[in-house]
């Protein structure tokens, strides 16, 4: 087995993990709140699935990076929202917690058909002279496999078995958290050389997208200061998980997984003090 197949499989077991671990700390009572507020949706799925792929699009047609795979790497991360860390960062900015989880679950379900989509249809505007491709049905194969699936299994125990759901819960976090550091830690060994070439210009092209990500949310999350919070943060964090399986499972080994990677540590890092900054703030 090469080191790119070994993190195939171990992003693949992460996803899955991470999908069943969010399920078991969500009650369907919350999710259905959320979505009984149409408006809310249309707004957050307008600012998670229109308004940050298309600044991820401009902002890399102003920049135009020399190598294609590194503008894919980012448009993947930029169509994969419903990333787990939504709801614990808006917790630390005193946003609307339930609105957060909720926007979760459905983005991080609805985004297994809409990524591949999206991809298949933005990929090419960005591509130049190198034809870049995806194979749509097998990523929303693998991704509702991977993903909705797992996430399922995980919101039915704890629907139907609320006491084994909350003593899995804890271990279920813990094991995510492993995953995702040896995931991530792996990566970063394989990818470093890539890594240590981003320039100014890709950490200017790096903050301009968080930026736009916290401004479309937060102008599509009202009304209430404590949703806009929560709808911007979940729009600026996006699902690393879901997006580094994508980009290993299509380019594995080159500079797409290193950008998507890249930029998924650094909106992390970005959304984490954004929400640290708010945190003092009064909700409304």
């Amino acid at each position: 087995m090469t080191i790119d197949q070994f993190i195939n499989v171990l992003v693949t077991v992460m996803l899955i993990e991470m999908m069943v671990a969010v399920g078991l700390g969500v009650g369907i009572a919350e999710l259905t709140r959320v979505a009984r507020n149409r408006r809310l949706l249309l707004q957050a799925g307008i600012a998670n699935y229109v308004c940050v792929p298309a600044a991820t699009v401009a902002l890399l047609i102003l920049v135009h990076p020399a190598d294609p795979l590194v503008a894919a790497g980012f448009l993947i991360l930029a169509v994969c929202p419903g990333a787990p860390f939504g709801p614990p960062c808006t917790s630390i900015a005193k946003g609307n917690v339930t609105v957060a989880v909720g926007l979760m679950v459905i983005l991080a379900g609805s985004s297994a058909i809409a990524a591949p989509s999206l991809l298949r249809f933005l990929l090419p505007w960005l591509s130049g002279d190198e034809t870049l491709q995806v194979n749509a049905v097998k990523i929303v194969a693998t991704l509702l496999l991977t993903q909705l699936v797992p996430l399922c299994v995980g919101l039915g125990l704890r629907h139907w078995r609320p006491v084994l759901a909350e003593r899995l819960q804890k271990p279920a976090n813990l094991m995510s958290a492993i995953l995702g550091l040896s995931t991530v830690g792996l990566i970063l060994v394989v990818q470093f050389d890539l890594l240590a070439e981003i320039g100014l210009r890709g950490w200017a092209g790096m903050s301009a997208l968080l930026f736009a990500s916290a401004a479309s949310g937060w102008l599509l999350g009202g009304p209430g200061i404590d949703n806009r919070k929560a709808v911007a943060l979940t729009t600026c964090l996006r699902n690393v998980g879901v997006g580094l399986m994508i980009a290993v499972g299509n380019f594995a080994g080159t500079a797409a997984v290193t950008a998507a990677l890249a930029y998924g540590i650094f909106e992390i890092v970005g959304s984490l003090l954004l929400a640290v900054g708010w945190g003092p703030g009064q909700t409304h």
